[in-house]
């Protein structure tokens, strides 16, 4: 049905019956607008004090207290509050101020549920807009049909029913942004949920932004070091990049992820930890994580938790990437972790159901790729004429019995940089982190570590490939010779070595001396067991009596030859003098 179609009758609502006069300009006011004769019905109405409500299709003009009120209140709101100086603006702008004849498009829910509602009459919503509907409650446009629209709501819909009215906004669902929201803990929608009070916003950003252009770019070749052994030496992160952390339940995902904000304390790099899906107390836990080890203050957690609806929880990772945007704009360098992909996937899921879309593989609807793709590929390290900031993305996805060929962790494989896979075996082993070698990669590769880190590294991803290979072999046989148990033995060494404790991250001098002295085979003949502490004194009398040669490491980030070469001479003569504990 055309528009004009739709208009051709027009009800006007008030408490006193319009003269022929009144009626007669209501008639010009809308040939005006809409360029035809329209007939006007006329009903009696008290809930328009003062006033009328004209109702053109899905156009209403309120001219009611309540109404011109409504306006007044908008236009206040537009008035800039930065200096502090509000008092006279706001006298300015009440002096200035005129109600105008402003249509307003209402619709009317058709049906609700499940924080799901059909609307009709709003013929002109776009996708992603957001509806006020009564008491206030927030929706957002995610559907669009022939006669109808699919509507999420963000709120409570008890009080939303059958024949509710919904007004368009214009506005794009979106996030308040700012310096304040550092230190705190915020639900999808930016609004505090520690109890620490409200929050002064900067400004407010579309949830929903286009990724950056490829000339907006530059390479990724910054390390952002995580502070995890097996990480920095043979999967490195860059700043900008986007690193997958994959793995089932209970193995670690979520720690290697806190212990990568850990290790940004003092680095200026501010994180946001956005939580989906997951327990209130969990997010609780990482919160007091945070604030022990003194990083709360630059991090902001986002929180959508399982008791909260699915609109909630699909909205999530969109607010806390608008967020991070805010500050990468301004020139810093931001770490995002999304916590995780797997339940946001479930949540659209459900959300695509309630609104008849076709389930495809595995019941997602076939957009689901696009789903992540527009949120990851927003990552990315500004070029300098851009302000040279950067988005780093650490998505968690939970696989079922380490299946890394489902649908949704396939999607994610292919939109990351890369992937860190944590394996059951090695996480019930005793293994930690349970990072598997030979699943794992990072597709930027060295052009992410220091020049230090790389030298050091060498040879230690084909020596672990080596000895697992040897490992799973030997298993079947009795007798060995002295060359493969000395192999073994190295093997197991480096696999030792690798272990590290939750919220100690390492520095770089640490990585980058315990892998020149390992990879020299200084430990061989070191019991396992006594991996940790040979190597934590030897760390120990390095930072005390050759402190010159961590800082040199540290600042520089290189390594040259001679540098290396004292390195394996110093730990070799400690090693002749190393005595465990018994």
């Amino acid at each position: 049905m055309s528009k004009e179609e739709k208009i051709l009758s027009a009800k006007l609502y008030s408490a006193a019956e319009p003269s022929k006069e009144q009626q007669a300009r209501f008639g010009k006011f809308l040939k005006n607008k809409y360029g035809q004769d329209i007939d006007i019905e006329w009903v009696r109405s008290d809930a328009f004090p003062g006033g009328f409500r004209l109702e053109a299709g899905s156009d209403v003009y309120d001219w009611s207290v309540g109404g011109r009120f409504r306006q007044l209140r908008d236009s206040l709101a537009e008035v800039p509050t930065e200096n502090g100086s509000i008092i006279p603006l706001l006298k300015e702008k009440i002096a200035s101020w005129t109600p105008e004849a402003i249509a307003e498009q209402v619709g009317e829910v058709k049906t609700i549920g499940d924080g799901i509602a059909t609307v009709k009459g709003l013929d002109n919503a776009t996708y992603g807009e957001i509806l006020l509907f009564t008491d206030g409650v927030r929706g957002m446009v995610q559907d669009i049909r022939e006669d109808e629209i699919g509507c999420i709501l963000f709120n409570d819909d008890e009080d939303v029913v059958q024949g509710s009215s919904v007004k368009r906004t214009g506005k794009t669902a979106g996030t308040p942004v700012g310096e304040k929201f550092l230190g705190r803990v915020v639900d999808s929608l930016g609004t505090p949920i520690d109890g620490l009070g409200e929050i002064e916003a900067s400004g407010y950003l579309p949830v929903e932004t286009p990724a950056p252009a490829i000339l907006d770019r530059q390479p990724v070749d910054t390390p952002l070091e995580t502070g995890i052994f097996s990480i920095d030496s043979m999967f490195p992160i860059g700043r900008g990049q986007r690193e997958l952390i994959i793995g089932d339940r209970q193995t670690g995902k979520t720690a290697i992820a806190v212990d990568a904000i850990i290790n940004q304390k003092g680095k200026d790099c501010i994180c946001i930890y956005v939580a989906i899906g997951q327990k209130t107390s969990s997010v609780v836990r990482i919160q007091q994580t945070l604030i022990k080890h003194g990083v709360m203050e630059n991090s902001i957690i986002v929180s959508a938790s399982a008791s909260d609806p699915a609109p909630l929880q699909y909205i999530a990772p969109y607010a806390g990437c608008a967020m991070a945007e805010y500050f990468m704009h301004k020139g810093k360098d931001v770490l995002i972790v999304y916590d995780d992909l797997s339940k946001h996937a479930v949540a659209y899921r459900a959300l695509s159901l309630l609104l008849d879309r076709s389930p495809g593989r595995e019941a997602y609807p076939g957009d689901v790729f696009y789903l992540h793709s527009r949120l990851l590929e927003r990552a990315a390290r500004m070029s300098d004429e851009k302000g040279g900031g950067s988005i780093t993305a650490l998505p968690i996805v939970e696989t079922q019995a380490g299946d890394v060929s489902a649908y949704i962790p396939t999607n994610i494989i292919s939109i990351t940089d890369g992937q860190i896979f944590l394996e059951s075996d090695l996480f019930f082993s005793g293994q930690r982190p349970a990072v598997n070698v030979g699943l794992s990669v990072s597709r930027v590769g060295g052009d992410a570590q220091t020049k230090a880190m790389k030298k050091a590294a060498g040879t230690l991803r084909i020596d672990l490939a080596q000895y697992r290979e040897m490992e799973v072999f030997m298993q079947f046989a009795s007798d060995l010779d002295d060359q493969t148990r000395a192999q073994l033995e190295y093997g197991q060494g480096l696999m030792r070595m690798l272990r590290q404790p939750q919220y100690k991250p390492k520095s770089q001098h640490e990585q980058v001396i315990t892998l020149v002295m390992a990879l020299a085979h200084t430990m061989q003949g070191i019991a396992p067991d006594d991996v940790d502490d040979f190597i934590g004194e030897l760390i120990g009398m390095f930072e005390t009596e050759h402190k010159d040669i961590c800082d040199r490491i540290d600042s520089t980030g290189q390594l040259e030859d001679e540098l290396r070469q004292e390195i394996i001479d110093i730990s070799a003569k400690f090693r002749e003098n190393y005595k465990p504990e018994k």
